[in-house]
């Protein structure tokens, strides 16, 4: 509530929570006393004395998140706003569960010695993973790029550094940053869409990050786009992901014989900003097909915002001016001008800060919500 709406006053926070003023004057001298909010200037007076404002303190702790990539970690150490003190990125010296918790830990400790924070400021640890994640269990279910299936990472990276340990789908991470301090922030429905070697999608359905029943929403990428079409990774044919992320886009011009011999994205992508029209239209068929499931989404979900990024926003209108034009086109007339549509560039360490804001977000909802009975997820450990 204080990092949503503030700076707010005591008396907002109440009517906000449905809380009493008694209950709110309690957690909030708590949570004063913990040094985790502050009280700043006073606000305006409708009658009476002026409020005393209270807004989030920015070093009343710290937090660390972690991306997993198939080769390596990109890890970074966050005040409690988010802004970046530390970063890093390490390689993995093994890929089984035990190997990468192993790498994670030593990650925590270079990130806490190099910003100089005592690991017993640490209030927590996210990671963000590629694939199917029970955020619940701490569980990875099945992570394409490393091979596990059922693997209990949470509880291995945790048993290493004695904090709380969250983890969930890479995409999600970024959902929750971009909920708690991004474009999506006060809004109650929006989706994020990245694009790169697969493509992603995580959802916030009125105000609540939504990941299914058993993690497993949100596999965009791997919807039918075409009935017996490219064989996809994952074993099925003509998913998304065939045409739209990085693998299928290089497939395509490895079959272009009008194409010179491409060994990269950046490759491809310089060749369309040029000018050559044989790598221009293999991103208008990707962007084709993507504005085509986004209108799907659209249809379906009813979003007010969407979000669109990763690295293969470096495509530009190559990409996006076709994507925007299937949108229109299939999208239901009276659903279309009421979802907003923007592409947001993000750098590497953004996957990082995503996974720490698996942990701001559960700091910052706490103390309300476990005033009240709710069903807070539970964590590895």
């Amino acid at each position: 509530m204080i990092k949503e709406h503030g700076p707010i006053g005591r008396a907002q926070v109440a009517r906000r929570s449905g809380l009493s003023p008694a209950s709110i004057t309690k957690i909030t001298g708590d949570l004063l006393a913990e040094g985790g909010i502050l009280e700043t200037d006073t606000g305006e007076s409708s009658g009476g004395r002026r409020p005393i404002l209270l807004e989030i303190n920015p070093t009343g702790g710290y937090v660390i998140g972690l991306k997993v990539t198939e080769y390596g970690v990109i890890g970074v150490l966050t005040d409690m706003t988010a802004d970046v003190l530390e970063k890093q990125k390490d390689s993995l010296e093994g890929t089984s569960p035990e190997a990468v918790a192993a790498c994670l830990a030593s990650q925590v400790d270079s990130l806490c010695h190099a910003a100089g924070i005592p690991r017993e400021d640490v209030l927590g640890v996210g990671v963000g993973l590629s694939g199917l994640v029970n955020a619940s269990q701490c569980l990875s279910r099945q992570n394409p790029f490393l091979g596990w299936r059922d693997a209990p990472i949470g509880g291995l990276l945790q048993s290493h550094v004695h904090v709380p340990v969250y983890i969930d789908n890479d995409v999600n991470t970024l959902t929750f940053a971009e909920r708690l301090f991004g474009h999506g922030r006060g809004v109650d429905d929006f989706i994020v869409v990245t694009i790169g070697r697969g493509v992603g999608l995580g959802m916030v359905l009125d105000g609540q990050v939504y990941s299914g029943a058993h993690g497993g929403a949100g596999e965009f990428g791997h919807t039918i786009v075409q009935e017996d079409g490219l064989l996809c990774d994952c074993g099925k044919y003509g998913c998304l992901e065939t045409y739209v992320g990085e693998s299928g886009l290089l497939r395509a011009a490895a079959e272009c014989d009008d194409l010179p011999a491409v060994r990269s994205m950046d490759e491809l992508i310089d060749l369309g900003l040029a000018g050559n029209k044989s790598a221009m239209a293999i991103f208008a068929t990707a962007g084709d097909m993507l504005g085509r499931g986004i209108s799907n989404l659209i249809n379906i979900l009813n979003p007010s915002l969407i979000l669109i990024s990763g690295e293969g926003v470096r495509a530009e209108e190559m990409l996006f001016d076709p994507m925007h034009a299937a949108v229109e086109k299939h999208t239901m007339p009276v659903l279309f001008p009421d979802t907003e549509i923007l592409v947001d560039p993000w750098g590497d360490d953004a996957w990082a800060i995503g996974a720490a804001c698996l942990v701001l977000g559960e700091v910052f909802r706490s103390p309300v919500q476990n005033a009240v009975p709710s069903a807070v997820p539970q964590m590895s450990g």
